[in-house]
């Protein structure tokens, strides 16, 4: 991209002091991998796609349908019954196409994750259920990678950063697991369409940052209740 058309682009982003040029330009050498292509993936691949970050991998198994739509604001009735990762790239490559998209049209499972996650700077667990979770957040311990969580049911969400700079993980947080078929999910309790897009918002900004190095609070959860507008982040 010519310089003048990355200036035009993202001037915006430019012209915030801490980011600058120099920023602009660690945004665009970014790689930054997007576990899941849902309710809260759709958020943070649409604004890193709008950043410009430079390569943007996407990992889901699943195909979109029709009350995904609520919330999985990338995609739309024309990709119903196709795979989430091509409606993904479909989505980013008519946003802006100087993305490098990697599209993983795969589940992320113990066969995989190391090599995988291997190819990229920073890691965002966007998955719906705790197997895929805790395999995420310990392939990252092991590759010492930076990863940003979150998740949402109902009205609520959690967002967090773990592995960064020496930051503690998920385990240091929930050591273990609970077991999936105990706990409700989306599928069973729902899901309003704008929480996604509020926690997966915060996610994109936590992701920015790290690209650009501001400052970051490590080892602490923000949990946010949308029912009654309360938003609390606990150390840990």
């Amino acid at each position: 991209m010519k310089s003048e058309d990355v200036f035009s682009r993202y001037s915006r982003q430019i012209f915030i002091d801490e980011i600058g040029l120099e920023g602009q330009r660690k945004i665009m050498n970014a790689k930054v991998l997007v576990v899941g292509a849902g309710g809260l993936g759709s958020p943070v691949i649409q604004y890193l796609t709008a950043a410009g970050v430079g390569t943007l991998g996407v990992a889901d198994f699943d195909e979109v349908e029709l009350h995904n739509l609520n919330r999985q604001i990338i995609h739309h009735e024309n990709t119903v019954g196709i795979s989430k990762v091509k409606s993904a790239e479909q989505f980013v490559s008519k946003l802006n196409h100087h993305i490098n998209f990697i599209g993983i049209d795969e589940k992320i499972s113990a066969s995989n994750a190391e090599k995988t996650l291997a190819q990229f700077d920073i890691i965002v667990d966007g998955s719906d259920n705790f197997t895929t979770r805790y395999l995420i957040n310990d392939t990252c311990v092991q590759l010492n990678k930076p990863l940003v969580y979150g998740s949402i049911l109902g009205f609520s969400g959690q967002v967090a950063v773990f592995n960064y700079k020496g930051s503690k993980n998920l385990r240091d947080l929930f050591p273990e697991p609970p077991f999936d078929e105990d706990l409700p999910d989306c599928d069973s309790l729902g899901v309003l369409g704008a929480l996604p897009g509020i926690v997966g918002s915060m996610m994109a900004n936590l992701i920015l940052k790290i690209i650009t190095e501001l400052p970051l609070q490590g080892n602490q959860i923000t949990l946010i209740d949308t029912l009654h507008w309360r938003f609390q982040t606990i150390d840990f």
